[in-house]
């Protein structure tokens, strides 16, 4: 357990005494110099029913989404395989949902994991609000991590999210818990959110039990149509600060330079990396939003002397004791 008050003290440290401290964090559970490339497909687009105000695939906007059904096993299966040829040893499937169905879709979607996990790539999903059975077929079929972000503080939630409650994301975190699979969870900076807001947040997934294995840190990429498309980008330094603190307060996660990069330099993503983060999406975008793409980030990795893994297996948790 950690202490609110504690994870207070983290975050509003000097940013370079923050920044410090969580290299040191990350190089006591990881190879400092190593970067997890994962790649997120879209394999059912537009039409949720949902009315989360950053989402271009909400039903209740009018954005110009391309909007499809579920996609055909052999087409996701190609896109996977595309992935692991350019690097990815993570593959990540969202759909469009409120949650899981149950019947046809949902026999697809095992035989996705099944595909994905065949590879010798992590597959996760990202799917809605999703029961414990459910979770538990997900399981057998070999899912290692399910991604269902908590974006906020609880207490802001409501003002970014009606059709849903915080409750209901926690009761889907705990039968991803009990099911046996790996949690994926994080947040959103930028969303018109406070400090105290970023904090309790990471609060809140440093006291999940057991912590996220995986914590993607998004900064908001501003959609036209939606009601946030008019907030202009976040300040980078926030998403500095967000991730140090993440990086120290669950220090064995993998805290992943999610949504945003689009918007930012070199320097500002090299500023993340020193604050923790081990893992970026890669490709042309990261569901709807715009992403930089496989030339731009080899060109950055190669330029800060990042390594990307090479296989799975590239996951090393070096010494804990100081």
């Amino acid at each position: 357990m950690i202490s609110l008050d504690r994870v207070r003290q983290i975050y509003h440290q000097p940013l370079t005494s923050l920044v410090f401290e969580a290299q040191t964090v990350h190089r006591q559970y990881h190879q400092s110099d190593r970067v997890q490339l994962c790649t997120l497909a879209n394999i059912k687009s537009g039409r949720c029913p949902e009315d989360c105000h950053y989402c271009a695939q909400s039903a209740r906007y009018q954005t110009d989404v391309e909007t499809y059904p579920l996609l055909p096993l052999a087409d996701v299966v190609e896109q996977a395989k595309a992935a692991k040829a350019n690097g990815s040893t993570r593959f990540c499937m969202g759909a469009a949902w409120r949650q899981v169905p149950d019947g046809a879709e949902f026999e697809r979607i095992l035989e996705m994991v099944e595909a994905v996990v065949g590879l010798g790539m992590e597959a996760c999903v990202t799917l809605g609000m999703m029961r414990l059975d459910q979770a538990q077929r997900l399981a057998k079929a070999g899912l290692t991590a399910y991604n269902h972000n908590l974006d906020t503080s609880a207490s802001f939630y409501p003002e970014i999210i009606t059709t849903r409650t915080y409750s209901d994301r926690l009761d889907t975190i705990k039968a991803v818990a009990q099911a046996g699979i790996q949690l994926c969870c994080g947040g959103i900076v930028g969303l018109g959110e406070t400090d105290r807001d970023r904090i309790e947040l990471i609060h809140v997934l440093a006291n999940l039990d057991p912590q996220p294995e995986s914590v993607p840190i998004n900064a908001l990429a501003p959609i036209e149509g939606t009601p946030l498309g008019d907030l202009s980008t976040v300040d980078p330094l926030v998403l500095v600060r967000t991730i140090a603190t993440a990086r120290i307060a669950i220090p064995a996660a993998v805290v992943r330079l999610s949504a945003g990069r689009r918007a930012m330099s070199v320097a500002e993503q090299a500023l993340c990396f020193l604050a923790g983060a081990n893992s970026i999406f890669t490709g042309e975008r990261l569901l709807t939003s715009p992403n930089p793409g496989l030339d731009a980030d080899s060109q950055m990795l190669e330029q800060l002397g990042l390594t990307p893994w090479n296989n799975i297996g590239d996951r090393q948790v070096v010494a804990t004791e100081s």
